[in-house]
């Protein structure tokens, strides 16, 4: 196998970083900052300026959907694709991803942020022309937001089959009914579509049940109940809400694929949106890292730097050691993506979501750990991305959910 970047993929990778330390690094404290003031006089969902900018800019240099991916681009890259307009393969989007995974607000810079991404590759695998029309465009144009209305309150969301929220066809309509919460992206004042997820025949075998429908934001009987924090943070500005459905009607139109067709949607979506969400993190491990080395260089106690205490040399060295192995790991997932699709990388994506939260949280720990009472502030990022990583240990499925898959796989080649 071969990780090394096509040509084009290693230009953007250059100018990726180029544009984040020129345009996104700069500003990145004061948004906090100005973000931070926000949320104390209550306007924490007003999208502030500079992120509007920042957009327009990486707009302007051809640096916009990176995660188009190649095989479903087609049109759509030319029109609101990066330069070149073409999509990119897993392995070639992998680290472009880990770069944007540097900053909180990169990934919405570059419009390559979840739940966006997924959501517009939904409509490019499954959505009609109609359905593009109205949706994918301006979501490729950064003009409105989305929200994947699938997790629920009131049973254990890590079994899909459990779900109560229905989604009934009824002549020419579907009829919503249901409760969801944790859904990414309903804070955003520009979200205007969810996909949303429910029941529609529980006669039918376990993976044809269920149905995506698309239901717009502004449909009657649709009411964002509460956002939600993750301790503490609430994940602005995007958020993560809860959502009731009251006898919602939408065009049978808006239906997704067809009846009963969502888990085969769902293992579409998911797939590269772990290879996203995991380099992401492993971006954001790097520069854990990198924090407590400075940290630990410049600071000293017991008449010696921190680096040279407690065993902190060696936590560094298995740190980077664990960064790499998991770097190595998430692209030989997007490799097998890459040559054969989802079913053709089951445990590798398993695997990598299990292994690349838990090792972000141990190198953001030691980091945290060196930098003391500091670590555990707002000065300094890596409490929120602390909880960032500890919540993926539970999105996209929790750990004992993949495990299960990988040892299922594994078992099955001795049966």
């Amino acid at each position: 196998m071969d990780f090394s970047l096509s040509p084009r993929a290693a230009d953007l990778r250059e100018r990726v970083a180029a544009f984040m330390a020129e345009h996104v690094e700069p500003v990145e404290e004061d948004y906090h900052r100005d973000l931070a003031a926000a949320r104390v006089e209550g306007t924490q969902w007003t999208p502030l300026p500079v992120i509007e900018d920042l957009k327009a800019k990486a707009r302007a240099e051809g640096l916009w959907n990176l995660f188009l991916p190649v095989e479903h681009a087609g049109d759509y890259a030319a029109a609101y694709g990066t330069d070149g307009g073409e999509g990119l393969s897993n392995v070639d989007y992998a680290p472009l991803a880990e770069l944007m995974g540097r900053s909180a607000i990169a990934p919405i810079v570059f419009n390559c942020n979840a739940p966006d991404t997924g959501n517009m590759e939904v409509l490019l695998r499954y959505g009609t022309q109609e359905q593009r029309d109205r949706w994918l465009d301006p979501l490729l144009d950064g003009r409105i937001r989305s929200a994947f209305t699938m997790t629920e309150p009131g049973v254990a969301s890590s079994d899909a089959t459990n779900m109560e929220a229905t989604a009934i066809v009824d002549g020419d309509e579907v009829v919503i009914n249901g409760r969801k919460w944790w859904s990414t992206g309903v804070g955003h004042p520009d979200c205007e579509i969810f996909v949303f997820m429910g029941l529609t025949d529980p006669d039918a075998d376990r993976h044809h049940r269920h149905t995506m429908v698309l239901v717009p934001r502004d449909t009657p009987g649709v009411r964002i109940e509460r956002l939600l924090t993750t301790m503490g943070y609430a994940d602005e500005p995007l958020g993560h809400g809860e959502v009731s459905f009251t006898d919602v009607r939408v065009p049978v139109g808006n239906i997704l694929s067809g009846p009963g067709e969502a888990f085969g949607i769902a293992q579409g979506r998911l797939g590269p949106g772990r290879i996203h969400h995991c380099m992401r993190l492993i971006g954001a491990a790097e520069v854990a890292l990198e924090a407590a080395i400075r940290r630990g260089t410049a600071r000293t106690a017991f008449g010696k730097p921190l680096t040279h205490l407690g065993g902190n040399r060696e936590r560094i060295a298995d740190a980077r050691i664990a960064i790499d192995q998991a770097r190595l790991l998430v692209l030989h997932a997007a490799w097998k993506l890459d040559a054969g699709g989802p079913m053709n990388a089951l445990s590798e994506v398993s695997q990598i979501k299990v292994v690349v939260p838990n090792m972000a949280l141990g190198v953001i720990d030691m980091a945290i750990q060196l930098h003391g009472g500091a670590g555990m502030s707002d000065d300094f990022p890596l409490a929120m991305s602390w909880v960032n990583s500890r919540t993926l240990r539970l999105a996209d499925g929790p750990d004992e959910v993949h495990r299960g898959l990988i040892a299922r796989l594994e078992l099955a080649k001795h049966s």
